[in-house]
């Protein structure tokens, strides 16, 4: 059984929106019940409630398949394995998110820290948080930490 814990606070405007608004801000946005519906309980903990998964637990954390990794929640493609890479973090590790606008970064100041989640641009589940400035031997020097659980993989499919 995983472990999970709740990493930002998603009260307020974004859990409580109106279905219109969430369908505006988000193409792929359902209803909470649909949510639930679709989603395991351990997904939407984290995909809906911004929960993380135990370090070192994660189905993808040492993958190293090349492919795409895709939203578990509404399947838009977010990274590339070629932009993995080993931070020794717990979590799967990215330099970059594909181009565009796959992904949503937005200031998570909860925890006592403040920090930035990412999450899905089509859809708004959570996936993780990015962190910069860690001193890693990447291009962009950034670290995209997502869990698991918020993403498919889909192997042999490259740019």
């Amino acid at each position: 059984m995983l472990g999970f814990s709740r990493s930002s606070d998603r009260t307020g405007a974004d859990e409580a929106a109106a279905p219109a608004e969430e369908q505006a801000r988000y193409p792929k946005a359902r209803t909470d019940a649909e949510w639930r519906e679709k989603l395991s309980p351990q997904e939407y903990q984290v995909l809906r409630l911004a929960g993380t998964e135990r370090a070192f637990t994660g189905e993808y954390t040492d993958t190293k398949d090349v492919g795409v990794y895709s939203c578990r929640a509404c399947g838009t493609e977010l990274f590339r394995s070629e932009q993995k890479f080993e931070s020794h973090c717990g979590w799967p590790s990215f330099y970059s998110a594909l181009a565009g606008d796959a992904v949503e970064e937005i200031t998570d100041t909860s925890m006592g820290m403040s920090r930035t989640e990412v999450r899905c641009a089509a859809c708004g589940s959570h996936l993780g948080h990015v962190f910069a400035g860690e001193g890693y031997d990447t291009p962009t020097d950034l670290r995209y930490c997502i869990n698991s659980i918020s993403m498919d993989f889909r192997p042999g499919t490259t740019a």
